[in-house]
């Protein structure tokens, strides 16, 4: 017998429909993973109601994501599909990494301090954050208050990594530092208590991606965007995806080539080669003497060609609730073995008393 597979671990909120960029950038790499790896996919019910929501819109996302995710290739029979409120110890071993965690390390999160900078409050590195910002239970100023479940986020996400004892956590730039925070609080409680968490690892997938807007391609693509457009949606009409495409915005010249100074060309290049399996220097040998209009012309014709059976598989899975409980509930029941372990060897290294049988 080998060597037991590494644990891999990641999440992700259920906001909707996945971005050409998250299809690009994180699952499609994710699906690479499942021959390789144990693997962990969780649905993060509880941090999407640490801003305003609709609770029938999250259940509905929440089953969506799953189909999604089903849909971008992960199967089930390969990894453990499960959502976070389904299993117990996410927000147990959140409480006692807490009381492990100084107040102001939260404060400096980046992250947080960008959503106090939204809600109009000013906050240097140095500042108490939470002092300036007034809580009330009337008027619109309670509504945009910050609340400390926004504040705890990155804490209950280290508790999603480390309940698993997760090898490796595949992150973006954007939840690099939750992740170093995640390792601290992971080296605090081995220091305290004694050794008893891995210290995980970022995974970097060998080809990863980074998509860009369509409209403003320095800056990254994100359904948050205000200009739709910009935005190419994996659930997308394929009408709707050519049309994005073929106004996308490109760059000075005329020459198709892979370059800092052609933003808007790279990014169409980029898109290609990785739903394409063309390597970038092929791509620039094949457009040579073309123009702009024939790059986005295939580009269009190899993303809705490569979404096709997305979108097909997606159609047949949101409509069989049964199935995807199901999955659900196979994802859960392993999910919790394994949180179940860690979170009784946690609390006998922390001294509470185990529950008598």
């Amino acid at each position: 017998m080998g060597e037991p597979k590494k644990v891999i671990l990641t999440c992700a909120q259920p906001t909707g429909v996945l971005t050409m960029g998250n299809y690009l950038g994180a699952v499609k790499n994710w699906a690479s993973m499942l021959g390789s790896y144990q693997c962990f996919f969780g649905v993060v019910d509880q941090h999407a109601i640490t801003t305003k929501y609709v609770p029938a819109n999250l259940r509905k996302n929440t089953l969506s994501c799953v189909a999604q995710y089903i849909a971008c290739g992960l199967d089930p029979k390969q990894a453990n599909l499960f959502i976070q409120s389904h299993v117990t110890g996410h927000t147990e071993l959140a409480w006692l990494l807490s009381c492990l965690t100084p107040i102001g390390e939260l404060q400096r999160m980046t992250q947080f301090k960008e959503k106090v900078a939204q809600l109009g409050f000013k906050a240097s590195d140095n500042e108490d954050v939470t002092s300036e910002l007034k809580f009330s239970h009337s008027g619109s100023r309670a509504q945009s208050s910050i609340n400390a479940g926004l504040l705890m986020y990155p804490v209950l996400m280290a508790a999603d990594i480390l309940l698993y004892n997760a090898d490796a956590v595949p992150v973006g730039s954007d939840q690099r530092q939750h992740l170093e925070l995640c390792r601290d609080l992971a080296q605090r409680f081995n220091h305290t208590y004694s050794d008893t968490f891995t210290i995980p690892e970022p995974f970097i997938p060998k080809s990863g991606a980074r998509i860009m807007s369509l409209q403003e391609p320095a800056s990254k693509m994100s359904k948050s965007d205000a200009n739709q457009s910009a935005t190419l949606y994996i659930l997308d009409d394929p009408d709707v995806l050519r049309k994005k495409i073929m106004s996308a915005v490109t760059d000075s010249g005329s020459e198709i080539k892979v370059s800092e100074d052609k933003p808007g060309v790279s990014n169409l290049l980029q898109i290609h080669s990785l739903l394409s399996g063309t390597s970038m220097t092929e791509l620039e040998l094949h457009f040579t003497g073309q123009g702009y209009g024939a790059l986005k012309q295939e580009v269009a014709d190899v993303v809705v060609a490569a979404m096709e059976p997305v979108q097909a598989r997606y159609s047949e899975l949101i409509k069989d609730k049964g199935y995807l409980e199901s999955v659900l509930k196979d994802g859960a029941d392993a999910a919790q073995q394994r949180a179940y372990k860690m979170l009784s060897k946690v609390y006998r290294k922390a001294g509470f008393v185990e529950r008598p049988r």
